[in-house]
């Protein structure tokens, strides 16, 4: 796997999927392992757009971080992601318009981008789901669901961690003997 850390990269094809993907939980895990059988089918590479640190986390700091990034990168490995681009999120990453990331993701000339049903992007969160369609073909997953029927999310899993219910957090988080120390200071 290739990570790159605030450069461009460009592609004669791929499949993409784009996101903070903080904790790369179950639900993360199934997004990525959609779009790389995805992209074993085309025969290109899986690149994941992530972001260092999360927005979440930038606008709020007290944010609990599930997994910083050099951690990220490691379970971004195990699931099989061929490429990882890492945007510094910071002052000058928020004010990108719409059409300069765009245009960054046509660099990458993706024949499918994988996202979430709430993904948005760009200056005041202007671009989404339905703006991606009208530049690339895009797959929308349906949230995953745990066995109670809640949708798993990162922002879940830290209201489970700070309400002490870690078991629960890392059965969201899914990574069986591999999870992260959710007793950390980190996590308190």
């Amino acid at each position: 796997m290739r990570v790159l850390k605030d450069k461009t990269l460009k592609l004669s094809a791929s499949v993409l999927t784009i996101g903070a993907l903080d904790g790369v939980h179950k639900g993360h895990q199934t997004l990525i392992s959609r779009a790389k059988m995805r992209a074993r089918k085309f025969n290109v590479p899986l690149v994941v757009y992530t972001f260092d640190p999360p927005p979440r986390v930038y606008f709020n700091k007290s944010t609990l971080l599930l997994t910083p990034l050099a951690e990220k990168i490691k379970w971004l490995s195990l699931l099989g992601v061929d490429y990882v681009i890492v945007a510094p999120f910071n002052a000058n990453f928020m004010e990108r318009e719409v059409h300069s990331f765009l245009t960054e993701l046509a660099d990458l000339n993706p024949l499918e981008i994988w996202e979430g049903h709430d993904f948005q992007f760009g200056k005041n969160r202007e671009g989404n789901v339905d703006t991606l369609r009208k530049h690339f073909s895009v797959q929308v997953l349906e949230p995953i669901r745990c066995n109670s029927g809640e949708i798993i999310s990162s922002s879940r899993i830290r209201i489970l961690i700070k309400e002490g219910m870690v078991s629960q957090a890392k059965q969201l988080l899914g990574w069986k003997g591999l999870s992260p120390d959710l007793t950390g200071d980190n996590y308190l």
